[in-house]
């Protein structure tokens, strides 16, 4: 037998290794992600994604439980990549209000677009069940309250506003999705973004301005 077949023969007889939980935990998430890209959020099953991971279905019902669990699985790594990149990046942002708006803006666009089309079919299913939806909200709170407390010293004697908060977040999440399909560019999501957040600190810390 020649040297090549008899590599080929070991290494067809040499038992596969067995993934630990949390390779088979990360496995499970790339597949998902790229069913999602590939044949869209609707065709997340937990059987789909056993057949397309070469597992059985009691391996993923064991990981996720149901399809709820499985998409909040996929929001929160979304939401833990986002934190991750924001957090560093403001370490290392001047300490000034154009500093802190730029690593916003460009830290919630790059995170989202980093996750291609995926992440706004996520963020819609989430929103079809009560409980995801309130995992969802969860985190905004959470971003929320990272944009306020990075945005708070240049408000003057004024506070960020909540309502002027919630409407970043909308404008944020709104023009991620307008570049993840191509309707904007990146550059043009980053700048609107910024140009928002800029006005809204302003206008709280001249709360005045217009009486």
């Amino acid at each position: 037998m020649s040297s090549a077949g008899l590599r080929e023969q070991v290494s067809h007889s040499r038992p596969r290794r067995r993934l630990s939980r949390e390779e088979r935990h990360r496995q499970l998430l790339d597949v998902a992600w790229r069913l999602i890209r590939e044949e869209g959020t609707e065709a997340l099953t937990l059987g789909r994604l056993a057949e397309q991971s070469a597992v059985t279905k009691p391996v993923v019902y064991d990981h996720f439980g149901t399809r709820s669990g499985l998409l909040a699985a996929l929001y929160r790594e979304f939401d833990e990549r986002q934190n991750t990149l924001m957090d560093a990046a403001l370490q290392a942002s001047e300490s000034t209000l154009a500093g802190r708006a730029a690593v916003i803006a460009s830290s919630y666009v790059d995170c989202v677009l980093l996750q291609g089309r995926e992440i706004p079919g996520v963020i819609a299913a989430l929103a079809g069940s009560p409980a995801l939806e309130r995992i969802k909200r969860d985190y905004e709170a959470a971003f929320i309250e990272k944009c306020r407390i990075a945005l708070s010293p240049f408000a003057g004697i004024g506070a960020v506003a909540p309502a002027g908060l919630w409407a970043m977040l909308g404008a944020a999440e709104a023009l991620s999705y307008a570049a993840a399909i191509g309707e904007i560019t990146a550059a043009q999501a980053r700048d609107e973004l910024f140009q928002t957040i800029v006005a809204m600190v302003a206008r709280n810390a001249r709360p005045h301005a217009l009486d």
